[in-house]
């Protein structure tokens, strides 16, 4: 039986004859011993609003139903009490005081409590994965013939190219042996949209797996592979807008279910609006109303319905793969009071969780205000534990891109950290160089090597969350098409069979790929062993002479890092970081031997170097 499809049996009045009926429930399935005890269920069937309903299971109780616009809904309040049990629970349907129709609802016991639900922080390193992209696993699932977009084709960037999850589960391995700790496949829900399918943000059912990257199944092996190997998974989640080619939108429930529902509008994507004290009442509700683009509807989650039904698919998820996180997609964009409540539902449920935003915006102040704990002047309160550092990203590119001036542009760097004051926890951003929504590292950066390096180096010992989009460490650009998604998002070599270069074996790589696969490697290991990256307390100097200097610190560990953009050595000056060295008087790199600290300590041309001081 589909999980998502229970098949209810219709009765005939006084014949026992047995008619099958489809009735849609979701969510498909609940557990008992929830912190929250109540549940919302969306039926949907033929004239579905116009039957009378009754539970009967131990400690589950209807509370209450709920007809829509629609004849074809009901929504049903039910109360899991304490002491209900695991198992099955009868939804039974009647017409006129008779019944007509009886449907199973599986009542699940919890593989975890919800204080062993652990999300990620800034001890992990993050790498972000286009799935279509990465590895093709099952080549029988390419193709998927009752879905609207069936072409393959990995020479057009905007195709399917094959990748899924089974590709993703068979690299763990890989990724586990570079260092990272956490993954973050874009959405891998069903997106049935006639073309570019493939990326995933245009969510066609909350509750199904794309079959073309695989099942439910393999997306619980996925989670389940990688927590054995202590990587967490996030789930790329989207509550702003679905795609045109949800199963609803054939039958919306209300009429209120989508903004702008019978006209649609674009979104302006003025996002300033949350902040911004003369902002016009029309600007600020084409922001949250609009769509965002015309193939995805926006989501009315001022709709109560709608907003549980939300809430409750999130909670859903991270139940039944044990997520390490969520990456909520154009965080700004739905309405902010309905974003607390998700948030802050999540973040009682499970209190060592981590929810990351995407506000791409390279204003601190806008940036913050999203961010649990911030002391806003409008006095919005938000319970989101992290935030996407859009404007450190801005500074980092700045930096390396501008070469003029006695600090060579590294002051950029400096700073977009002194902003941290804005921010109720900087530890807790997540700190990046790219995504798949932007070129790639190598192409920002020209095809600089050095730089590249130097920039890995700086977002693997700044404080925050690092996060690294995947095919970085060999290299991978889009320098023949700059801002073309499809490009940005190009296949990890060796992901499907028959590539010439394979970035999991090594074979046929470049010298500069290895150099910096194998820097990266380095880097991420040796991280794990030093908790002062993530935990510890930040100390920078002011860039001098195309130098930029800061440490990393505590009462067991001092670090410190040297950006040196020259084209030449430099040997730096101890006495002018004595506040940082302390009393130490050796300084040895990640790979080198130690330094006589009241020597000087040397870094070579154009390179970003960690020391270790004692």
């Amino acid at each position: 039986m589909n999980a998502r499809l229970f098949f209810a049996v219709f009765l005939s009045a006084g014949l026992g004859t047995l008619v099958a009926q489809p009735f849609r429930v979701e969510p498909p399935n609940w557990w008992a011993g929830m912190q929250d005890t109540s549940l919302q269920l969306l039926i949907h069937g033929a004239d579905a609003g116009a039957l009378e309903l009754s539970v009967s299971g131990t400690g589950v109780v209807l509370l209450g139903t709920h007809p829509a616009d629609s004849p074809n809904y009901l929504f049903a309040d039910l109360s899991i009490r304490p002491d209900a049990t695991p198992g099955t629970v009868t939804l039974t349907f009647r017409r006129d005081g008779q019944p007509v129709a009886e449907q199973p609802y599986e009542l699940r016991p919890r593989e975890r409590p919800a204080d062993q639900v652990e999300g990620f922080d800034a001890s992990d390193v993050i790498y972000l994965i286009t799935p279509d992209r990465f590895a093709n696993g099952d080549p029988e699932n390419d193709l998927v013939d009752t879905l609207r977009e069936t072409a393959l084709d990995r020479a057009a960037g905007f195709a399917r190219h094959g990748g899924d999850l089974r590709g993703i589960t068979d690299h763990l391995d890989y990724i586990d042996s570079m260092g990272f700790t956490a993954i973050w496949p874009s959405p891998v829900l069903e997106n049935n949209m006639p073309a570019w399918s493939y990326h995933g943000y245009a969510i066609t059912d909350y509750y199904a797996v794309d079959p073309r990257f695989g099942t439910l199944a393999d997306y619980r092996e996925l989670a389940d592979a990688a927590r054995t190997r202590g990587i967490k998974l996030i789930m790329d989640q989207v509550v702003n807008h679905s795609g045109s080619g949800h199963w609803w939108m054939d039958d919306l429930p209300f009429d209120n279910w989508l903004n702008y529902q019978d006209d649609p509008k674009m979104t302006n994507h003025r996002r300033s609006i949350h902040q911004d004290p003369y902002a016009a009442r029309v600007d600020a509700e084409r922001m949250t109303g609009g769509w965002f683009v015309s193939t995805m509807p926006d989501l009315n989650q001022r709709n109560p319905f709608l907003a549980r039904y939300l809430i409750q698919n999130s909670l859903w998820w991270i139940e039944t793969l044990g997520l390490g996180g969520v990456r909520q997609d154009t965080y700004p964009y739905p309405d902010a009071d309905f974003l607390t409540g998700w948030t802050c539902r999540i973040m009682q449920e499970y209190p060592n969780f981590s929810i990351v935003g995407e506000e791409w915006s390279y204003n601190p102040a806008t940036v913050a205000y999203w961010q649990r704990g911030k002391e806003n002047p409008d006095g919005y309160v938000s319970c989101l534990p992290s935030v996407m550092d859009f404007p450190l990203q801005a500074a980092l590119m700045s930096a390396f891109k501008e070469q003029e001036g006695w600090d060579s542009g590294l002051i950029k760097l400096y700073e977009a950290l002194s902003n941290d004051y804005q921010y109720a926890e900087p530890r807790d951003l997540m700190v990046f160089a790219e995504n798949h929504d932007m070129d790639r590292l190598a192409t920002q950066l020209a095809g600089r090597v050095d730089h590249v390096r130097m920039a890995l180096t700086y977002l693997l010992t700044v404080r925050g969350i690092p996060q690294l989009y995947y095919g970085s460490e060999v290299l991978l650009d889009n320098d023949e098409a700059p801002g073309d998604h499809g490009v940005i998002r190009s296949d990890m070599p060796g992901g499907w069979g028959g590539d010439r270069v394979n970035a999991f074996t090594g074979a046929g790589l470049s010298p500069d790929q290895v150099a910096v696969q194998g820097h990266l490697r380095r880097l991420l290991q040796w991280r794990k062993d030093h908790p002062v990256i993530a935990t510890g307390r930040t100390l920078h100097y002011a860039p001098e002479d195309g130098t930029y200097v800061y440490g990393r610190y505590d009462e067991n560990e001092r670090v410190m890092v040297v950006l040196n953009k020259n084209d030449a050595p430099v040997t730096l000056d101890p006495e002018r970081y004595r506040e940082l060295i302390a009393g130490a008087t050796t300084a040895t790199p990640i790979d080198g031997p130690a330094q006589n600290i009241a020597a000087g300590l040397t870094v070579p041309a154009s390179s970003g170097a960690v020391f270790v001081l004692r």
